[in-house]
């Protein structure tokens, strides 16, 4: 089944995701790292791919992110990206530096590949090292296909404390030849990216070379992962990586093409619907919150105000809560070090007005209570009317099972 996107010449491909794309395959395996799920997968493509990726700003980068830096560094491609879950190999020294390193040359063994043509990430507990005896057997298990179950598989093989598997695809035509891209994440807790624990992996066959794909991804970031946070934290491993097999066949994109804005619109959705799913499966959530920010002074401020918002604890709270407290709201915004008029501030939450031009407007507590209590996804539009600029971002409500969650989350 197909839905078309509201992009024009973009579809969404509700049965797609990372191996849809020509040339992918995945698998995911469980090695014992983890009691039960899937704890190791691994993304190959028939041919080296052009590569991008963001990481996290953290200054306490795991050991993975810097093996994957330098593969990625050493010509812009790679083949193959190993994962592990159950494991963050964080703070870690010297020795976590070794471990990444011997998982990438173990993964290029197996794989046929030289080494720089590896990428490798980790995500699970900070501090402890990698067991190595059942990942090294592990990688030995790695068979990639190409059929939805493998990319299932491999989705399972990167959760940590997720509920649910995050994964899209969408498909948009280039010089006559159709062009997918493919996505997957995982991230529930520890999210408030700089680009927590987010991974998120990308797949597409269209022909980019790495340093043009490496703007579109840098400029997407920012308008998608880095818009959505749960509870404030940037993790030690938040990577996202694009590969590009150039499979498609045809002219290589440049934002010269006449159909750079198809691809770039159709990377934009892909990596939005996945922001959106690490948002909405924020640990202990029951809501996604939208925040929707227009009359801005520019696009970025608009999202600054929108992240400071769907951040706040209190606006959280008062999501879980179903409280329609707009003063929380415009609270939020008065702290977001961005050009404001205290005086000309329009709020909604949904559809029920409830400030205009930054005097209360009269409204039903219990129709905007119910809103809140029946919506799966709670929006909240600002209207700043200092500029043009708009802007979104996302999170979730935040409720006790937040709390239960991470108080055991090493038991």
């Amino acid at each position: 089944m197909k839905m078309i996107s509201e992009i024009e010449q973009v579809t969404k491909l509700n049965e797609g995701g990372i191996t849809t794309p020509k040339g992918f395959q995945a698998v995911g395996i469980h090695t014992g790292v983890k009691r039960k799920r899937n704890d190791l997968g691994a993304i190959t493509c028939e041919v080296p791919c052009s590569a991008a990726a963001v990481y996290t700003l953290n200054k306490m980068q795991a050991a993975p992110l810097k093996v994957t830096q330098d593969s990625i560094e050493k010509e812009g491609k790679i083949q193959a990206l190993v994962v592990n879950s159950g494991n963050a190999n964080a703070c870690t020294g010297k020795k976590g530096l070794a471990d990444a390193y011997e998982m990438r040359r173990l993964s290029a063994e197996h794989f046929g590949l030289e080494e720089h043509l590896v990428a490798v990430t980790s995500t699970g507990v900070i501090g402890e090292y990698l067991q190595m005896d059942k990942i090294s057997e592990g990688i030995k298990q790695l068979y990639p296909q190409t059929t939805a179950e493998a990319a299932y598989d491999f989705n399972q093989a990167i959760l940590t404390t997720d509920t649910m598997q995050k994964h899209t695809c969408y498909q948009t035509d280039v010089d006559g030849k159709k062009v997918t891209i493919g996505g997957v994440a995982k991230g529930s807790g520890m999210i408030h990216p700089n680009m927590a624990t987010m991974l998120s992996f990308v797949t597409t066959d269209a022909v980019i070379e790495p340093d043009v794909l490496q703007g579109a991804l840098s400029q997407i970031t920012n308008k998608t992962f880095n818009r959505i946070t749960v509870d404030g934290d940037t993790s030690t491993n938040d990577m996202v990586v694009v590969m590009a097999s150039g499979l498609a066949g045809h002219t290589s994109l440049t934002p010269e093409h006449p159909e750079w804005d198809s691809f770039y619109q159709a990377l934009e959705e892909t990596c939005e619907d996945l922001s959106k799913l690490i948002a909405r499966d924020g640990e202990g959530a029951t809501k996604l919150i939208e925040v929707q920010v227009s009359g801005a002074k520019n696009d970025m401020e608009a999202g600054m105000v929108a992240k400071q918002i769907v951040g706040s604890d209190l606006v959280k709270s008062a999501v879980y809560g179903t409280d329609a407290n707009w003063g929380r709201i415009i609270c939020a915004i008065g702290y977001s070090d961005c050009d404001i008029n205290p005086d000309a501030i329009d709020i909604a939450i949904g559809p029920i007005q409830t400030l205009s031009q930054s005097s209360p407007v009269s409204f039903s507590e219990e129709e905007a209570t119910g809103y809140m209590k029946d919506s799966d996804t709670v929006v909240i539009a600002v209207d700043l009317h200092v500029g043009d600029g708009f802007g979104k971002a996302w999170g979730c409500d935040l409720t006790y099972e937040y709390v239960r969650i991470n108080a055991g989350y090493r038991t």
